[in-house]
Order: structure tokens, then sequence, then C-alpha cells
């Protein structure tokens, strides 16, 4: 027979209450933060009146009239601000996505270095991480920019390999297909899909049994095979866009500019040596009788690294590596000190146009608030995911 279940209780709405006295200190601290903003904006909103000056996000709207060197998308003068903005967003998301992919893989990769039995390996790696973290970034930005614009040839004397990569001042060039390439990307995508299928599999089996599978080769195969297969059904087109070493330039084929470059190694370089020390600590947080409990099942030094050693320090790895990618993303800013056009360097043209400084400041405030936290949800799921579950 089942107890009677007993009936709720009601809150006992009473200053003698924590909860309740909690709760009134809460409410009185939420309409002291939104009278302070009501008065900063009222006080600002009043003063930009009495100085002329006008306000609003309307300007938005209007015509930039500047030229972007660089853009994801087609842009003309003759748009708009706010489109003008725009081309600065995914200017700024292209640096910081591809930074955040190119520094975890060099990262890694120099953390690992660090426990190598080659002493000139560790070596390396040391000298690696002890150089570029402690200059200051914006010290390497200029020393990238003033190697890639004082040390590369002039555009009519690229370097060329093979007839199809041109690096000069001008930027570095390369072939792209003009067709097909959606389908390609299609393939690739569904063959990442068939790489977790495949690992989350091999990590099955391998729990099951003890019998370890491919985690390499085969991966591989299989976006190489999918990427294939949608350049098949998309009629295996074999139109590319080659640039051509002409009298006075490069053209034809994608290029990246010596500013893009800058930002891009500048902040993979430098963000790279700390990714280092966090892997390298991580590592080191594993205790040393896991390292000789899985020597005694017979795995060699890389299987004990991949199985063993790594999953157990990406839980002390995943939170500062977090705040690695939240420290590239926002140095990216640093952009407009070497003339890269990312929302930063756009935003500060179009106050200069416009005069609405408060409401560029609020977007550029925006934009990187709106990144951050992206970028923190998604490696607080991924810490979740990898933290060891215990009983």
């Amino acid at each position: 027979m089942k107890s009677p279940t007993p009936p709720p209780q009601r809150r006992q709405w009473s200053l003698n209450s924590r909860a309740t006295r909690g709760l009134l200190f809460q409410l009185i601290a939420l309409v002291l933060i939104a009278l302070g903003i009501w008065f900063l904006a009222h006080n600002t909103q009043r003063n930009m009146q009495v100085r002329g000056i006008q306000s609003g996000f309307d300007f938005l709207g209007s015509a930039a009239g500047f030229d972007i060197g660089e853009t994801l998308i087609a842009y003309d003068p003759s748009e708009s601000y706010g489109k003008a903005i725009w081309v600065g967003v995914l200017n700024t998301l292209k640096v910081a996505g591809l930074g955040i992919l190119f520094t975890t893989i060099l990262g890694v990769l120099l953390g690992v270095g660090r426990f190598s039995r080659n002493g000139l390996v560790r070596g390396i790696c040391y000298g690696y991480v002890e150089l570029f973290r402690n200059v200051p970034i914006l010290l390497q930005l200029l020393m990238w920019y003033l190697i890639f614009i004082e040390v590369l040839p002039a555009s009519n004397e690229a370097w060329s390999i093979a007839g199809l990569f041109f690096l000069s001042k001008g930027g570095f060039a390369f072939p792209y297909p003009t067709a097909g390439l959606g389908a390609v990307t299609a393939g690739a995508a569904v063959g990442l899909v068939a790489v977790w299928l495949w690992l989350r599999r091999v990590q099955q089996r391998f729990e099951a049994t003890g019998h370890d599978g491919d985690r390499l080769w085969t991966p591989i195969a299989l976006v190489i095979a999918c990427a294939v297969a949608g350049w098949a059904i998309s009629g295996m087109p074999t139109e590319w866009n080659v640039p051509e070493q002409l009298v006075f330039m490069v053209d034809g084929g994608v290029s990246a500019t010596p500013e893009f470059m800058t930002i891009l190694v500048g902040l993979v370089m430098y963000t790279s040596a700390f990714v280092a020390e966090v892997v390298r600590s991580g590592i080191q947080s594993v205790s040393r009788g896991q390292d000789e409990a899985a020597a005694a099942l017979g795995l060699d030094p890389r299987q004990k690294m991949r199985l063993v050693v790594l999953p157990q320090a990406m839980r002390v790895i995943v939170p500062p590596l977090t705040n690695q990618y939240l420290n590239l993303t926002k140095n990216s800013s640093l952009a407009v000190a070497i003339g890269y056009p990312d929302v930063v360097s756009i935003a500060n043209t179009t106050i200069n146009q416009s005069g609405r400084a408060v409401e560029c400041i609020a977007i550029i405030m925006l934009v990187y608030l709106t990144t951050s936290l992206s970028t923190s949800l998604l490696m607080n799921w991924y810490n979740q995911r990898v933290a060891i579950k215990e009983r």
C-alpha cells in the first residue's frame, strides 16, 4: 500500500524567511541595475541632442560610399553601411574560424611534442612556446606584416609552384573549381557524418572486445570517397579558375591578401603557444599509474597517448582551451593595425563618415559578445561530453 502523498507546501511570504529575503534582494539589485542603465542611456541621449549629434541606427540603410579590399560576398560601394558592416563581420568570422582550427592542430602537436623521447623535438617545442607566448601579439603582427611586405617578391616576379600556386607581395593565389564545388562540399559533409559513425563503431568495438580499428586512414578515405561521389553526381565538371602570371600581376584563381595571411599566421603562432601549455599541463595531470597500466596492457606509446592519457586529460584541457579560443577571437580586432578589413576597421570608417560613434561601437560589442558566447556554449557542451562520468 502506497503511503499518501503529502500536500504541497505553500511558500511563506515573510521577511523572516531566508528564501523570501534572497528573492527580495535580487529584485532590488535588478531594479538598481535597470535604473543605472536607463540613467546612462538617457544622459547620453540628452547630451548628444544638446550638441546636435544625431543618433539612431537609421544610417545603416544609407549608402556607404567606400570600397572594401577583401570580401566573402559581393559588395559595391553604393550599397549600405549595414552591408559593409556585415562584410566586416564575415571577415572577422573567417579569421576566427580558421584561426581556431589551425591553432588547435598546432597547439596539440606542440603540447604532445613536449613529451617526445627525442631531445631535439622537445627542445624545439619548448623554444617555440617560450618565444611566441612572451612577445606581445601586436608586435608579432607587425613582424609578420613586414615579412610579407619586404621579403616576398613583387607581383610580377611571384614565386611559383608548378605554375598553379603563386606567392608575392600581392598575396597567395591558388586555383579553385568554378563548377561542382557545392556538390563536392556536400559530399565531404556526408563523409564527415560517415566518419563519425565509423569512429563510434570502432570505439564501441574497442570497449567490448579490446580490439582497436583504423582511426586515421579509413576516415580520410571516407571523406575523399564521398567528395568524389558528390563530384561524380554533379556531372564530373573539370572547369577550374587557375591563376596566371601576367606582366605586372597575378590574375585569376583565389587570392589571400598579405593582410589576411598576417592576421591569420600571427594569431595562430601566438595562441598555439598557449594552447601547447594547456595541453602539456593536461597531460601531466594524468597520474603516472595510468601510463604504467597502459604499458602493462601492451599498448604502444601512440595508443597510450590516444586511448588512455588524452581522454583523461581533456577534462583539464577543455576549460582553459575555451579561454584561448575566446582570446583568439577578441585578438582578431587587432587586424585594424595592419589594414585587414574586419568589423572593427569597417566600423571605424563608418564612424568617420557617419558620425554615429555610439551605435558603431555598440555593434562591435554585440558582434564580439555574440561570437564569444557562442564559442563558450559550444565548448561547454563539448566539456560535458568528454567529462568523466563518476558513479
